[in-house]
């Protein structure tokens, strides 16, 4: 694998620095560590992961995003028979849930990468692309998601920030994602290998940017889907206390299937992670639904596979 250094905290300038999320002192002791060292980072092509030993998911994922480097490449082109080919990675093989999760009875849900396939799909060449694209696929970068979220309104997001700003403008990003793990997350109807398996209900993804390369801003992002894995009986309520318990108003919204514009305090706030300060073009304690729209393939010479998302987002707006 070719360039494994991972996230790079100075990728958009020296003096617009992005550091990692840093963990409350609570939960500093969950964090993996690699196997053979001191350090809990993962490293890949061009994006890192930070895992949770209780959970098994990660915290977080990071990426550095060259739209001035990406390169097209279809999925089925990765690997020699077409298909996806997930791995486990040995380094930290006890603090992952591999395909004993997602090939159990009643597992209605898609291996949802927090690293999206494509983002870290950049390079000098071709075959750089692809091995950071190939890297993505580990049991450590993705975690259980219902299909028609991960495959509707958050991938449009992701196609958004990607496609429709960062390659066809040929600018640099840097995206955090992770799911919001809580003590309170539902449990997965069947025992994987005898242990109870509480899969989140909540992800969320911030996206640090400049227009000017002086200002460093971000934006953030919510999507729910607890509500929709209770309905389909994928989940049970943790405990018969919490089945009965009016939940707190200020987690409703997130329990819908739908995603959100949010202050990037409300991630803090979920998780407990600290994030790197940056300006905050998006500021209102309420949140903002994403709708999705129906909506054409735009057809442009530079790249005929951008999607219109149907939407505008409050503050993200790349240009050079």
């Amino acid at each position: 694998m070719s360039d494994i250094r991972g996230y790079k905290p100075v990728f958009l300038g020296k003096q617009l620095k992005v550091n990692l999320p840093q963990c409350g002192p609570a939960d500093r002791t969950d964090l993996a560590r690699v196997e053979g060292g001191r350090s809990y980072i993962l490293r890949y092509p061009h994006h890192s992961v930070v895992l949770s030993k209780k959970r098994k998911f990660p915290w977080f994922t990071a990426v550095n995003i060259d739209g001035s480097a990406f390169k097209q490449i279809n999925r089925d082109s990765l690997f020699p028979d077409g298909k996806d080919h997930w791995e486990v990675d040995k380094r930290v093989q006890q603090f992952q849930w591999g395909p004993e999760l997602y090939s159990v009875q009643h597992s209605d849900f898609d291996r949802g990468h927090l690293v999206k396939r494509e983002d870290p799909q950049w390079g000098k060449d071709e075959k750089s692309a692809m091995d950071a694209a190939r890297s993505t696929f580990t049991y450590a970068n993705c975690v259980p998601q219902v299909a028609d979220l991960n495959q509707r309104v958050w991938r449009s997001l992701e196609d958004y920030i990607l496609k429709k700003e960062s390659a066809l403008n040929k600018l640099k990003v840097n995206v955090f994602t992770g799911p919001v793990l809580s003590d309170e997350d539902p449990v997965f109807v069947n025992p994987v290998k005898g242990e109870d398996v509480q899969i989140p209900g909540m992800f969320w993804k911030l996206v640090y940017f400049t227009n000017d390369g002086k200002v460093l801003s971000r934006v953030a992002f919510l999507m729910g889907q607890k509500k929709i894995l209770l309905e389909r009986q994928i989940v049970k309520p943790k405990t018969e206390l919490e089945a009965l318990a009016p939940q707190p108003r200020f987690f409703l919204n997130f329990q819908d299937a739908e995603t959100y514009q949010v202050n990037v305090n409300t991630i803090e706030k979920l998780t407990g992670l600290t994030f790197p300060p940056a300006f905050e073009p998006y500021k209102d304690e309420r949140a903002v639904k994403i709708v999705l729209k129906e909506v054409e393939l735009e057809s442009t010479e530079r790249n005929p596979d951008i999607r219109d998302p149907g939407f505008e987002l409050e503050g993200l707006v790349l240009r050079k």
